[in-house]
């Protein structure tokens, strides 16, 4: 079977995606962890395939790398609004579904293959705090935790740990973000769940870190920078009464290269 895929990354969060309006394509969980493998495949932290909406421009169904499907990406969601537009389905604006429901987006620019582009994101209904550490839902459960040095931090081994615990294990885990405070923006580090390992960006745990820290500090109205290993993101929303809403993630998604793939 040959496919045709593109890959993108936002942040260096990166993708394969299929535009599936007309084959309607069925990968097996085998086959879509085989095709994010870094060594066998093309290689990849998600795989996502473009598929036809009754309502809406289209419908975004994604997978982590180890061939699971999941609820969101917000990055993934960035660059599938980038190969949205590539494929001349949008111009710079856009509604399409995910399955975690209908999410807008805005294309801010385009220069070349690299585009800037606003997405919303779910609200966030609840957040709870623990032993000094933030746990919310973005789209997926993230656990937040804030950390003097990022740079001291085994991820794999800290993340897989608190990804695993028992206090997750009713949710099937968490992606876990550490985050440093700086005076202008935060830096992020993230382990996340279904790919189990750290990533250079995550859309929807920079969200989480984003909230966090405004509850942390207090901050009203404010946009705040994240910055992660592959980029920066920026993040806005509104908070009323420990909820979240009209929550913005933007930043870059890049067209890296297209080919076929023969199984």
């Amino acid at each position: 079977m040959n496919i045709k895929f593109y890959k993108f990354h936002g942040a260096g969060n990166d993708f394969i995606i299929i535009d599936n309006r007309k084959t309607d394509i069925i990968l097996s969980k085998e086959n879509i962890s085989l095709f994010c493998d870094r060594r066998f495949g093309a290689g990849a932290d998600g795989l996502m395939l473009l598929n036809k909406s009754d309502e809406y421009d289209f419908s975004m169904k994604y997978y982590n790398s180890d061939g699971g499907e999941a609820s969101m990406c917000g990055n993934g969601g960035r660059c599938i609004v980038a190969f949205a537009n590539y494929l001349g389905i949008i111009n710079k604006e856009t509604n399409f579904e995910a399955i975690d429901g209908l999410h807008h987006a805005i294309i801010n620019s385009i220069n070349n293959t690299h585009y800037d582009i606003s997405l919303q994101m779910i609200n966030v209904e609840e957040v709870n705090k623990s032993n000094g550490n933030y746990i919310l839902n973005t789209g997926v459960p993230h656990h937040v935790e804030f950390v003097d040095n990022i740079n001291n931090i085994d991820i794999d081994k800290e993340g897989k740990a608190i990804r695993f615990s028992n206090k997750y294990k009713p949710i099937g885990g968490a992606n876990v973000n550490f985050v440093e405070e700086h005076k202008d923006y935060i830096r992020i580090r993230t382990y996340e769940r279904g790919i189990e390992g750290e990533t250079l960006a995550c859309g929807t745990g920079a969200t989480a870190a984003a909230i966090a820290y405004s509850i942390k500090n207090n901050l009203q109205n404010k946009e705040i920078v994240v910055k992660a290993l592959g980029g920066n993101l920026r993040l806005s929303f509104d908070s009323i009464d420990n909820t979240y809403r009209n929550i913005i993630l933007s930043g870059p998604a890049k067209f890296v290269y297209s080919a076929v793939w023969e199984n």
